[in-house]
């Protein structure tokens, strides 16, 4: 029988673009409020897991009925630090009291991600030859089309290009932008201690419920979706 998956929200006290934006209040909750709850009411996890160096987000996570087994170290919730050495201490923890072969790493702060795109992910990752399955969102623009970086003259090229030119966006290779929430084989994950391997496959997941907020631009913009859900939802 399959053991069930683990949700773990990494969510550090020194958040740069948005001060403080983990425990920000987005409509009449805080902001990890929604990752907890679309998890929580998935009924898909044996535990909800919250990573953090903060008493305060510890406290805010405990209310919305999250597990905080351990803190996290200081030297794991600098700038430096990656998401893979977090999720790593968290996986050392929780085996010693834990049955688990998969994980989730839920980001937070994509709050709109719900009980469905997290179920579509799970499924891809059980029917699927992989390590690891990302949420992602259609890019655009694209690196093919309508994005430029500086060559080594100064000037603008095309980041990526193909064997033809490409004259419309229609007709340049999909690029997802890949945000919001990894499904990863435990112990695959332990072994190459990388998140992104070349057996990683996307799911595809919509443009406000992939919304990514890491700038007060973004938080506006996650403001407004919360006051009109009606309106995106029948979008």
């Amino acid at each position: 029988m399959r053991l069930k998956p683990i949700c773990i929200i990494p969510a550090r006290e020194g958040s740069k673009g948005v001060i403080g934006k983990n425990i920000r209040k987005l409509g009449d909750k805080p902001l990890i409020a929604y990752a907890i709850q679309s998890a929580i009411n998935s009924n898909l996890f044996s535990h909800v897991i919250v990573t953090t160096d903060s008493v305060k987000i510890a406290e805010v996570a405990k209310n919305y009925n999250a597990e905080v087994p351990f803190m996290r170290p200081k030297e794991l919730a600098s700038d430096f630090t990656t998401m893979s050495d977090t999720l790593l201490h968290v996986i050392k923890g929780l085996k010693k009291k834990y049955e688990f072969d998969t994980i989730v790493y839920r980001d937070c702060t994509c709050p709109f991600i719900d009980k469905d795109d997290i179920r579509g992910s799970l499924n891809l990752f059980y029917s699927s030859d992989c390590d690891a399955v990302y949420t992602g969102v259609i890019a655009h623009p694209n690196p093919y089309f309508g994005m430029g970086e500086l060559g080594k003259d100064g000037y603008l090229v095309i980041p990526k290009s193909t064997s033809q030119e490409i004259n419309r966006r229609q007709d340049a290779p999909i690029v997802y932008n890949l945000d919001g929430m990894v499904v990863l084989d435990s112990k695959e994950f332990e072994k190459s201690k990388k998140m992104f391997t070349c057996k990683s496959i996307q799911y595809e997941i919509s443009k406000e419920h992939g919304h990514m907020i890491d700038s007060e631009f973004d938080f506006k913009i996650a403001e407004l979706i919360c006051e009109n859900r009606d309106l995106f939802n029948s979008m």
